[in-house]
């Protein structure tokens, strides 16, 4: 037990749940997953202190030390200095996106990526057929039709591939699954 946290740790989710991703606004680093665990903890001298930890969607990220930065600013506002540390296993997977999240990324005109059963697969960069599962239909965020074809196997990030619906021929990003 950490004696005399400055907020109760409910708080501190609500806090952190608010930070929104900053390449995807309309979701929260909490409902992709980014956001693993959140605990007090005590220090040397006993005083209260935050530990944070975030997992990456992927090793190279480049979204990373600004949501780090994201989270120390939002916490400083509240008096809270915390610890940020970045586990990198478990892997991230595109499992970890809550179901609200995918809502809101179709919402916003992104392809929500199918679920994976938590199995990890490498993303190689030489074998598409790996990368994503072209036994799947991708659904058009827009239409909802599955008429729909990969263009780039790279879409606005690394972790999205671009896609075209044939039917309104709209271009969209489908978050790859992993």
């Amino acid at each position: 037990m950490v004696a005399n946290p400055p907020l109760t740790l409910e708080q501190v989710e609500e806090i952190l749940h608010r930070i929104p991703d900053p390449e995807i606004p309309v979701v929260s680093i909490r409902e992709l997953g980014i956001l693993r665990a959140v605990q007090w903890c005590t220090d040397a001298a006993g005083a209260a202190r935050l530990d944070v930890v975030l997992t990456p969607t992927y090793s190279g990220c480049p979204a990373m030390g600004q949501i780090e930065d994201d989270v120390r600013a939002a916490l400083a506002r509240h008096g809270v200095q915390a610890t940020i540390r970045t586990q990198l296993a478990p892997a991230w997977t595109t499992d970890w996106i809550t179901p609200q999240a995918k809502d809101k990324l179709r919402a916003y005109g992104i392809a929500p990526p199918h679920v994976t059963g938590g199995t990890h697969r490498p993303v190689l960069f030489a074998s598409r057929k790996l990368a994503t599962d072209a036994s799947k239909p991708i659904p058009c965020p827009q239409c909802g039709s599955v008429d729909t074809t990969e263009t780039s196997h790279f879409g606005s990030t690394a972790c999205k591939a671009l896609y075209k619906c044939l039917s309104c021929l709209e271009p969209f990003d489908y978050f790859k699954p992993y």
